[in-house]
């Protein structure tokens, strides 16, 4: 299958937004990463008992947090890799399941989506 038609004049647009997303998510497992080495630098000069700390959340909390934001950042990135290679096939904006065009506007909110907005609520 390729690309749908009814995309093609925006696939300037599209691309760009691509792109975009994946700079976006890249600086964010940047700055998440940094947090992470901080949060683990910081327990190596602390001797305290950051289980029973009355000033709020613990180390290992904070650090279960950054962990957890980073997973998903990543997981994004893979999704936007899967995009771009669709993309190269010139399979971009079709449904995976349904093969139908994926509308613009989600592709617009959306540009690393797989699936049509039909598909993903489950109404097919």
């Amino acid at each position: 299958m390729a690309t749908p038609d009814d995309i093609r004049p925006h696939l300037t647009e599209l691309r760009d937004l691509l792109g975009e997303a994946r700079r976006t998510t890249e600086a964010r497992i940047d700055a998440l990463e940094r947090d992470f080495g901080t949060i683990v630098e910081a327990t190596r000069e602390t001797v305290t008992d950051d289980e029973h700390d009355p000033e709020g959340s613990t180390i290992a909390y904070e650090r279960a947090q950054v962990t957890t934001l980073t997973a998903e950042a990543r997981e994004q990135m893979r999704e936007i890799a899967a995009a771009e290679r669709r993309w190269a096939d010139d399979d971009f904006g079709r449904c995976e399941t349904c093969g139908e065009a994926i509308a613009l506007v989600r592709l617009r909110a959306r540009p690393m989506a797989r699936t049509c907005i039909r598909c993903a609520s489950g109404r097919r």
